[in-house]
């Protein structure tokens, strides 16, 4: 029997001793009470509890935390009630203010933060209030990061997310948009109508200033072509009295040639005064042809009858030889 007892004694101790062998998980922590009074923290790893005396009073995750708390209806400045709910973004640090600072925390927060909520939508206007979102995150994350660090709580961040106005609020921002919606789509339209305009005006402008430029080239090219016409009619026509001066001066030498190898043959064949009388009579009737405006009698002729008398005479020489 007495082996029995001691067996089972054992047993129960076994048991007693691996009922208090503790085993902490990661990013949680034990509180311990000793006799109903706190006595210690339990961080990660094994630990081993006194029988009967302590006990695991709570477990607490350090890991950050979310809740995301219920739509609460606040009042702005102006009188327009709305409602809006948060999502709050927390961690436990210090497991001992969180187990015996308040009752219920999470709830404790949501208060919180509904109070606080109120008194900032209060002191603004519903048209800041939808365009202050981070500024109201920032005051609440403030406010209740000081008031839950007593509770060992940290609040990393708060976020509002969704502000619900009411239906008649939400019609007329609904209207408000629309109307700026098509304020802006007109001043678009207006800016790209100006634009075309503005763009076809500086086309025209540029296509005229073109064609005044290709009228302006053009006309420089057809004054200068004129120009090189006429100077080239002038060198054609200098040329040309060139080459005629050149045929005159080349026909009057020809001429003097000819009346100075007629002189050479006259004298060679020594002539007598009746034929050098008649060559003066023909050189006289050349002269007197009529093209010439005076008329230079030479000295030798004496008078229309002596002129008439040397030409009857030679006439008649001529006949008798």
């Amino acid at each position: 029997m007495l082996p029995i007892i001691v067996f089972v004694v054992v047993l129960i101790l076994i048991f007693v001793i691996i009922s208090n062998f503790k085993i902490v998980p990661q990013a949680q922590v034990f509180v311990v009470e000793r006799l109903g009074a706190f006595n210690r923290e339990l961080h990660t790893g094994p630990h081993l509890l006194v029988p009967f005396i302590d006990r695991i009073a709570k477990r607490v995750s350090i890991k950050e935390q979310v809740a995301d708390f219920q739509p609460q209806p606040v009042i702005t400045k102006d009188n327009v009630t709305m409602q809006i709910d948060t999502v709050v973004f927390f961690q436990i640090t210090n497991a001992k203010l969180y187990t015996y600072g308040v009752e219920r925390p999470i709830a404790a927060i949501e208060n919180l933060t509904a109070t606080t909520l109120r008194n900032i939508i209060g002191e603004m206007e519903l048209d800041a209030t939808l365009t202050s979102r981070d500024t109201i995150n920032t005051k609440i994350t403030v406010i209740l990061d000081e008031a839950t660090d007593r509770w060992g709580i940290k609040v990393n961040r708060v976020e509002l997310k969704n502000i619900l106005p009411p239906r008649e609020i939400q019609d007329a921002m609904e209207k408000q948009m629309k109307a700026e919606r098509e304020r802006r789509e007109k001043i678009l339209q207006a800016e790209g109508d100006k634009k075309s305009q503005i763009l076809v005006a500086e086309g025209e402008k540029e296509s005229k200033i073109l064609k005044a430029e290709a009228d302006k080239q053009a006309e420089i090219l057809h004054a200068e072509a004129e120009k090189e016409a006429m100077i080239l009619r002038a060198n054609a026509v200098r040329e040309q009295k060139i080459l005629e001066a050149q045929g005159e001066a080349e026909a009057i030498e020809a001429v003097q040639s000819a009346l100075a190898e007629s002189i050479k043959k006259l004298n060679a064949s020594n002539p007598n005064e009746r034929v050098i009388a008649l060559k003066s009579l023909e050189a006289f009737g050349k002269a007197a042809d009529g093209k010439a405006t005076k008329i230079i009698i030479p000295s030798e002729i004496q008078g229309l009858a002596g002129l008439a008398s040397s030409l009857k005479a030679l006439t008649e020489d001529g006949k008798t030889e």
